[in-house]
């Protein structure tokens, strides 16, 4: 098996790597840590995603996208700091969702804009009272002459308080009875909704809310065909998601390994440089072996999507692992810069509050585990 980059792959990757450097650290650097984004912010942070792709990574060339293969996309993700992966990664699925999933007239009326970065974009699945399980979603729609009146809460949306579209699952009554589970696109220059900026343990800067649909009025031409592949449509973006936001914690360990390596060649204790020290060499192999195993997980559940092989677990299991292993490797080098890893001004205490919030979206570690279980096993623990 060959591990090594493609020219290609290793441009890319330089490319990302340089408008991370030269345009959007600078920018968070510039903001509060504990404050999230302003819309202008987050909209000068996806034009630059724009240019290497991260906003239409899934959507053909003939859709106007980059048709990347998933590979390409985390090695891309994975330079960018991970507040920028927490806006730039909901609003490119719900890009994918919309042209994938949407109408003609909804995918030219959103989908090239949203691609461009001009329009920022949602996805409201999560609420209140149902996190991982999507079908039991409680937000409902009723008809109202040719509009649907949309009423319910969504909680713990990224870039809600920001968006300009959000896409959202919905109850939507059936014309013979009942209601099925539906998605409708909620456009806010047409139609209000309330959304509240939620505070976070950390990645702080990212916008994060709570939205609030009240008597909502939405164009029947916003809501999305019913081909019944609802839930199915989230879970395939969720599938390249999940070792995506793993890459993101191995940016952050990777950032504080490097940081712990040129630490111990600088800092002196009884006489020599810590780093001579046998613990010290331990603490820092181990460091490498956690970022480097929890890479190559992510790596291989990306590739095994792009050779359309079954990732249902590959995908549970890298996110799962790599967070977790990377939260144990920025850990070790607060433990090895000793006082200093606790100060603010060496910011390993905000990576590591960072990384654990990572363990939270597309997928809770018990969920992952599950997940990943029910691939072994072929039985469903959710459902019978």
């Amino acid at each position: 098996m060959d591990f090594k980059l493609t020219e290609d792959q290793m441009m890319l990757v330089d490319a990302a790597r340089k408008i991370s450097e030269r345009h959007i650290q600078p920018l968070l650097a510039s903001r509060g840590k504990r404050t999230a984004l302003s819309r202008q912010d987050v909209l000068e942070i996806l034009s630059k995603a724009a240019d290497v792709g991260l906003t239409s990574a899934r959507i053909p060339e003939e859709g106007g996208g980059m048709g990347m293969k998933m590979l390409d996309y985390g090695l891309v993700m994975e330079q960018m700091p991970p507040t920028v992966g927490l806006i730039v990664q909901p609003h490119e699925a719900t890009t994918t969702r919309i042209y994938f999933g949407g109408s003609p007239e909804q995918k030219s009326k959103f989908v090239p804009r949203l691609i461009e970065g001009t329009l920022i974009g949602a996805t409201g699945s999560t609420e209140p009272d149902c996190g991982s399980d999507p079908r039991g979603i409680k937000t409902t729609g009723e008809w109202r002459g040719d509009d649907i009146i949309v009423n319910g809460r969504k909680q713990w949306i990224s870039n809600s308080t920001v968006c300009d579209v959000i896409h959202i699952t919905c109850r939507i009554p059936r014309e013979e009875g009942g209601y099925r589970m539906g998605r409708i696109l909620v456009d806010r220059s047409e139609s209000a909704f309330d959304a509240e900026e939620v505070e976070m343990h950390g990645l702080c800067q990212a916008p994060l809310g709570e939205v609030s649909f009240t008597d909502c009025r939405v164009p029947r031409s916003n809501i999305c065909p019913d081909d019944e592949n609802t839930a199915r449509l989230l879970t395939i973006t969720w599938l390249a998601n999940r070792p995506a936001v793993g890459l993101m914690a191995v940016h952050l360990a990777q950032k504080a390994l490097d940081m712990a390596r040129e630490y111990v060649g600088v800092r002196k204790q009884f006489g020599k440089h810590i780093g001579a020290f046998q613990s010290i060499q331990v603490d820092l192999a181990d460091m490498e072996t956690l970022v480097m195993s929890s890479r190559l997980l992510c790596y291989n559940a990306l590739s095994a999507i792009d050779h359309d092989v079954r990732a249902n677990g590959l995908s549970a299991m890298a996110k799962r692992y790599a967070v977790d292993a990377c939260d144990r490797a920025i850990a070790l080098a607060m433990r090895v810069h000793g006082a200093m890893g606790l100060s603010a001004e060496l910011g390993l205490e905000q990576m590591a509050r960072d990384v654990k919030t990572l363990s939270i979206p597309d997928g809770t570690p018990g969920i992952l585990a599950l997940i990943q279980g029910r691939e072994l096993t072929g039985i469903d623990a959710f459902r019978s």
